[in-house]
């Protein structure tokens, strides 16, 4: 039901995406996506999420700089080809939309924030930061750039590929690296 959600959001858009045509894609009653899904909202930022790299489940590389560019190249990549596509669209509606909203940054903004608040925390441990006031702000510095170049320039998410995503991480780790406090990047 997931694939069917992306694939009628990505031919329709979300204002012309409906349950019944889900249902109808999936092979399935709306009956059955009303039990799992109460929600277009929350249909399709499951969908979406389906698809994005799993934050939570990244391994501590025994680093900051290498806990940071796996969180950066994650993101980078969950932000361009087809998942990109679907994100800009999905914001594009936010705006008019609150559930959507609400949705959206429980699937997608505060995940990252979580995970930078675990790296910094293992950071401060390892002692190679000192404790960092408002931690979880340090999410928004990751989401921020990435939307910025991915959403907000000439060149469309879906037509960015894993090279260039995991280049544009790459570039952008000094940069956070130094927000972070790091002895090396001061």
């Amino acid at each position: 039901m997931l694939d069917a959600t992306l694939a009628v959001l990505t031919e329709s858009g979300y204002g012309a995406l409906t349950t019944a045509a889900v249902a109808a894609r999936a092979g399935v009653s709306t009956a059955t996506l009303y039990r799992r899904w109460p929600s277009k909202e929350v249909l399709v930022v499951d969908a979406a999420a389906a698809y994005a790299q799993d934050l939570a489940a990244q391994p501590d590389t025994g680093t900051l700089e290498g806990d940071l560019r796996a969180l950066l190249r994650d993101k980078a990549t969950s932000l361009t080809g087809k998942e990109g596509g679907v994100l800009r669209t999905l914001i594009g509606e936010a705006q008019y939309n609150v559930a959507l909203a609400e949705a959206l940054t429980n699937a997608f903004v505060l995940p990252v924030r979580q995970r930078m608040e675990e790296i910094t925390q293992r950071a401060v441990d390892r002692g190679e930061v000192r404790p960092v006031e408002h931690a979880d702000l340090l999410g928004d510095l990751v989401i921020g750039p990435m939307m910025s170049r991915f959403f907000l320039t000439p060149l469309r998410a879906d037509q960015v590929d894993t090279a260039t995503a995991a280049e544009t991480a790459d570039r952008l780790l000094p940069f956070l690296l130094r927000a972070v406090g790091h002895k090396g990047y001061s």
